[in-house]
C-alpha cells in the first residue's frame, strides 16, 4: 500500500479524492494529518498545471512521501476568465469561500449582469519520491449566476450551476460525476492504477 499525501488541509477536497482513489492501493493523508509547520508552497505559476505541479514537487520535497496536489478554480467569461488561478485568494491574503463569493457577486453586478458562463478547471500533479511525474486535467462547463443554492460543496459551488442546479445542490457522487475534480481524479485514478502495478 503506496502512502500518498494529499496537498491540501481542505476537507472538501480530501473527502472527494479519498472517494476517487478507494479502490486503488493507497493510503491517502491529508497535509493537516502530517505536520502543521510545513512551509506553503509557493503558487505563483500562470496556469492551473503550472501551480499543481509546483505544490507537488514542493510537498513531496518537504514530507519525503509521494505527494498527490491539485491547483483549481473558477473562470468566468464576463470577467475575461478571471479569478482564474487567483480563485483561492480572490478577494486578498486572507481570503475565505465568503469573501470570494461576495466579490465575485459583486463583480457581476457592477458590469450590470445576473449570470455568467463560466467553467472550472482542475489540474492534479502526482510526484513520486524518484522524481517520477503524472499529471491529469478535468474541466466543468456552467455559469455564475447571482443567487447561491445550496449548502454542500465549498468554495464557489453555491453560485456555480449546471442546469437548474447549483454545485452545492448535489451530492457527493453527483458532484463528482460532473465536475471539473472528478473528471481529473478519473483520469488520474487509471494513470495511478498503470503507475502502481
Amino acid at each position: 500500500m503506496k502512502k500518498i499525501v494529499i496537498a491540501t488541509k481542505n476537507k472538501g477536497k480530501v473527502r472527494e479524492m479519498q472517494n476517487a482513489f478507494i479502490d486503488l492501493p493507497v493510503e491517502l493523508v491529508s497535509l493537516a494529518e502530517i505536520d502543521s509547520d510545513i512551509p506553503e508552497a509557493v503558487e505563483d505559476g500562470e496556469t492551473f498545471k503550472d501551480n499543481s505541479l509546483k505544490k507537488a514537487r514542493h510537498y513531496q520535497k518537504m514530507t519525503g512521501l509521494a505527494c498527490l496536489a491539485d491547483d483549481s478554480g473558477l473562470e468566468v467569461e464576463a470577467l475575461g476568465g478571471a479569478p482564474g488561478v487567483y480563485s483561492a485568494r480572490y478577494s486578498g491574503e486572507n481570503a475565505d469561500d465568503a469573501s470570494n463569493n461576495a466579490k465575485l457577486v459583486s463583480e457581476l453586478e457592477q458590469l450590470g449582469l445576473i449570470s455568467s458562463p463560466a467553467a472550472y478547471q482542475c489540474a492534479l500533479t502526482f510526484a513520486d519520491t524518484d522524481g517520477s511525474v503524472l499529471q491529469a486535467q478535468g474541466f466543468c462547463t456552467g455559469e455564475i449566476r447571482l443567487e447561491a443554492k445550496g449548502d454542500g460543496g465549498f468554495g464557489y459551488d453555491p453560485y456555480f450551476y449546471v442546469g437548474d442546479k447549483s454545485m452545492a445542490e448535489l451530492t457527493l457522487e453527483e458532484k463528482q460525476a460532473i465536475s471539473h475534480r472528478g473528471e481529473a481524479l478519473r483520469k488520474m485514478a487509471v494513470l495511478l492504477k498503470e503507475y502502481l502495478q
